[in-house]
């Protein structure tokens, strides 16, 4: 039996699934911090609400009137946008009248976006080729968004010499899910999935490199003040 490109791409697709859904089921255990301690803490909403976008933007370009033979970019994308809306459900329990009229607020704005890319697309463009490439610039910068959602903090990181808020998995599973769907794109060329993942694939190596530089805490004598810090966060 012989091996096409085909086959090749659709089993490194299946690989992309598995390695997404580790990427979205990453902020599983700080979800349950938060259910345990009954609060948000430090936390803030807005990378699960960047990752709802992304994931309906990514959801409308695999359909087959806009990008014909992607369902793995579908099925992982609503498995992804499931668990995004699950974590806002917890969050928004937890958490106070502020962030709540922010998740709210944003929410109705992203369906309202997507509700008008569809729209504007379905009835003003006629051919694939044409929604693709629409469909596809907007996912792509979606998608980045989402890549470098953890690189917020890497100002606080590098001023106080400690990478504790950046989360190790999510960085490594950033990197592996990047290069896998980079592949994927590079099989049969697709210039929206290949660079939305290749640039995500790079900013994970930062990510990576500022975990490999502070991995150690500073010592007591070399942390920035309580001054300091109040001009971080």
């Amino acid at each position: 039996m012989t091996i096409s490109v085909d086959h090749i791409r659709f089993g490194v697709g299946i690989a992309g699934n598995i390695l997404s859904f580790l990427l979205f089921a990453s902020p599983m255990p700080t979800f349950k911090r938060i259910i345990k301690n009954k609060s948000v803490e430090e936390f803030h909403p807005y990378p699960y609400l960047a990752s709802v976008m992304n994931c309906m933007t990514w959801i409308y370009y695999g359909m087959p009137f806009v990008h014909p033979h992607s369902v793995l970019v579908v099925t992982i994308n609503s498995v992804g946008l499931f668990l995004q809306l699950c974590y806002l459900s917890i969050f928004f329990f937890y958490t106070g009248k502020k962030y709540r009229v922010h998740i709210v607020g944003i929410l109705l704005a992203e369906i309202v976006g997507v509700a008008a890319i569809v729209a504007g697309t379905m009835i003003g463009l006629h051919t694939y080729a044409s929604r693709t490439m629409v469909v596809g610039i907007l996912a792509t910068i979606f998608g980045i968004c989402m890549y470098g959602a953890p690189l917020s903090v890497m100002y606080k990181v590098i001023k106080t010499k400690s990478a504790e808020s950046l989360p190790s998995a999510l960085s490594v599973a950033c990197f592996l899910n990047g290069v896998c769907w980079a592949i994927y794109a590079l099989l049969k060329f697709d210039p929206y999935i290949l660079t939305g993942n290749g640039v995500g694939a790079l900013l994970a190596v930062i990510q990576l490199a500022l975990l490999f530089i502070y991995h150690s805490p500073p010592k007591e004598d070399e942390k920035p003040s309580n001054v300091e810090l109040a001009h971080i966060v």
